[in-house]
């Protein structure tokens, strides 16, 4: 159970540390991606404008003065276009030209050639500020997405170092954390197994004293009588219930159960057996539908009050004229038991509380006489020390479903061996 605990906090602080970095880092590269942009941008335009006040107006047509060096700009990466106020190209030079018509309206603009290129454009004016045409600066962002590339290989690794180291101080953590709980509840336990242990006596001396006593009620009045076995109910009542405290403290412990080859099917049939009376008197269809020969390893007794516990409750909650069916037979390398009822059902919001000690619901699944509300607890727990699990569908007004599942073993008789199947 702890160490469920202990994995789904280490898990839980994993992921609101891996969601912080990731944000961190999501905000580092947005920001470091629109600084590069800008930087970008700011030196098109430098570029623009060195190039705009290098033009002039010759002979109807705009050129560029011979001495600014438009080659250099290939060597760079770079391309440079020149159009009229129509819009008409008349001049460009370069790798990486955009292809894109020219946008008065854009002034930074990008597009997607073999790789990525951003272009700024920017008007040519006359002397009399006039614009006698317009220049587009562009330039491949080759060497931003390799940057960029880098940037997130170094916060990925980053973010994956950061977890694992994380994650083994979290384990240290996490378990120095648990440590003192996990101590008080095996106190806890202990002392509740000690408890039940020890209450055991003093219950069976008064239920000797009280057995003696109502055999013999000649000298007792008939109230009297009456008190003495509302003690008894009471005190068998108490019995039951420090019986599953013990036992349960038991099967808290895996280590504790036996491990020995089970005939499940035989157990089942037994129940069936001792319950089909009962069944009958309630007015009760007991159905099994069991699998001859299903056998797997583990302890005879504690799985046999599981079974119990299940069928107990199913009858319990089955009204008259109901039925209880019992299903067992192999799925792959696991055993499926389910005992299935017609009864009251449970209520959704009840479903996950079910297993929980001394839990009972307001109305349907309230203990019944006698019970102490540790039942399906126990059998959990039975189930659980064997490897297996126990769940539960029910639906209010149509009955509940119980289904174990085990792993099972397949065994070759008279010589002793096992193999599991699957």
């Amino acid at each position: 159970m702890f160490e469920k605990i202990r994995y789904r906090l280490l898990l839980s602080y994993l992921l609101v540390l891996a969601s912080i970095l990731s944000i961190f880092a999501l905000g580092v590269r947005v920001i470091f991606a629109r600084s590069l942009t800008q930087q970008l941008t700011e030196k098109l335009t430098a570029l623009g404008q060195g190039a705009a006040g290098n033009a002039e107006w010759e002979n109807g047509q705009i050129k560029i003065e011979s001495d600014f060096n438009v080659e250099n700009l290939i060597d760079k990466n770079q391309a440079l276009q020149l159009f009229d106020t129509k819009g008409n190209t008349i001049f460009q030079q370069g790798n990486f030209l955009l292809t894109r018509p020219l946008s008065l309206n854009e002034t930074v603009q990008f597009e997607t050639i073999k790789n990525r290129v951003q272009g700024v454009t920017l008007p040519i004016n006359n002397s009399k500020g006039k614009v006698i045409g317009y220049v587009r600066v562009s330039q491949s962002l080759e060497e931003i997405d390799k940057t960029l590339s880098k940037l997130n290989w170094g916060l990925g690794s980053g973010i994956v170092i950061a977890l694992m180291f994380s994650g083994i101080g979290g384990m240290i953590l996490t378990r120095l954390t648990m440590q003192p709980i996990e101590d008080n509840f095996k106190t806890l336990k202990q002392f509740t197994a000690d408890a039940s242990h020890e209450l055991r006596s003093p219950l069976m001396a008064i239920k000797s004293n009280l057995a003696v006593a109502l055999k013999y009620p000649e000298g007792m009045r008939e109230s009297d009588a009456e008190k003495f076995r509302a003690i008894a109910s009471a005190t068998n009542q108490m019995t039951r219930l420090t019986e599953d405290l013990l036992l349960l403290a038991r099967t808290d412990k895996a280590d504790t159960i036996s491990k020995d080859i089970v005939n499940l099917t035989a157990i089942l049939e037994n129940l069936v057996q001792i319950y089909q009376s009962h069944a009958e008197v309630k007015e009760i269809s007991l159905k099994p539908h069991l699998t001859e020969n299903i056998y797997l390893v583990g302890d005879s007794i504690q799985l046999t009050r599981l079974f119990t516990n299940l069928i107990q409750n199913s009858l319990h909650y089955t009204p008259s004229e109901g039925t209880v069916e019992i299903t067992a037979n192999y799925l792959g390398s696991y055993l499926i038991v389910s005992v299935k009822d017609t009864g009251v059902g449970i209520a959704p919001e009840h479903i996950k509380r079910v297993f929980e000690r001394f839990w009972r619901a307001e109305q349907s699944r309230s203990y019944w006489d006698g019970g102490s509300g540790l039942g399906l607890a126990i059998a959990q727990a039975i189930a659980q020390n064997h490897g297996g699990s126990i769940s539960v569908t029910s639906q209010l007004g149509v009955g509940s479903c119980f289904t174990v599942r085990l792993p099972s073993f397949l065994v070759i008789p008279n010589k002793n061996q096992t193999g599991r199947l699957g």
